[in-house]
């Protein structure tokens, strides 16, 4: 045996040791699934994105109950339809989801006033391609698609700075301006009109453990956020017992481990006076 084959069987025998699930079965494509993801906001928006394989719905519907069949051998919960059938179910999703999206770009445009026109945001915004990409995996997400929907708001946060894990739960007229290392949780709910700035994270305060130390999985862990709220750049919010009221603004940097109540504003300051009289009645904008 020479020194390559002796690499490639202690490289097998490390894979096999390891946990992971694959023995052979297909793996769901990185690449057909962003082409997947392309090619379906290319049917949403025609003309603002450009297909990477084919923008028919038909073929859109095919390729992706291939990928889920591939993801189907990666979960001990299968998916409660076929491949097939959830695929025609997320086809048959996607005026739901226009409908949030353009409720999104009117936040965005009445919002920022560096947004001269309501395509710019479709065609310019990081923030609205990270929501677009999350609308469409949160449709996979609810129906219990294993990895697929994690690899496509991936791909966003790849392209984007944006973290949006596909299992949020995000309201109508949701603003992201800048966007560049926001992060929000799996279990995070966030309801009507509310506006995040860069580098808010909408996290876990601490993990609950089972009786061997590790993490416990499926449980509530990110916090809670009313309507019409703004949260400015680099607050962080933690825990799944937190909520932050309606109509509430957070400031910038802030961090925030209890629950704030309806109309409230937090700040981070050395001098609460100062902090007061700077934002006054209007609030920070970027």
């Amino acid at each position: 045996m020479n020194h390559l084959e002796e690499i490639k069987r202690e490289l097998d025998r490390l894979g096999a040791d390891s946990g992971l699930r694959s023995s052979g079965e297909p793996i769901p494509s990185r690449l057909e699934v962003r082409a997947i993801v392309l090619d379906t906001l290319s049917v949403l928006f025609p003309n603002y994105f450009t297909a990477e394989k084919d923008a028919s719905l038909s073929l859109i519907e095919a390729r992706l109950a291939r990928q889920i069949a591939m993801a189907c051998h990666f979960s001990d919960t299968q998916s409660a339809c076929s491949p097939e059938e959830t695929a025609r179910l997320f086809i048959r999703s996607l005026p739901e989801v226009k409908r949030l999206l353009l409720t999104d770009m009117e936040a965005l445009y009445e919002g920022d006033p560096a947004a001269k026109l309501r395509d710019e945001v479709i065609i310019c915004y990081p923030g609205f391609f990270a929501t677009a990409v999350y609308r469409m995996a949160h449709v996979l997400y609810e129906m219990k698609v294993p990895l697929v929907p994690r690899m496509m708001t991936e791909f966003a946060h790849e392209k984007t700075g944006v973290d949006i894990h596909a299992g949020a739960k995000i309201g109508e007229y949701f603003f992201i301006d800048h966007g560049t290392g926001i992060v929000i949780g799996e279990t995070t709910t966030i309801g009507d009109h509310v506006k995040l700035y860069q580098g808010v994270t909408l996290g876990a305060k601490s993990f609950e453990l089972d009786e061997n130390g590790n993490p416990i999985k499926n449980i509530k862990r990110h916090p809670n956020i009313g309507n019409n709220v703004v949260i400015y750049a680099n607050a962080t919010i933690l825990g799944g017992r937190t909520f932050i009221g309606d109509n509430s603004i957070i400031g910038a940097s802030t961090w925030i481990i209890e629950s704030v109540p309806e109309g409230s504003r937090v700040f981070y300051s050395a001098d609460t006076a100062k902090a007061m009289e700077f934002w006054g009645d209007y609030g920070s904008g970027i």
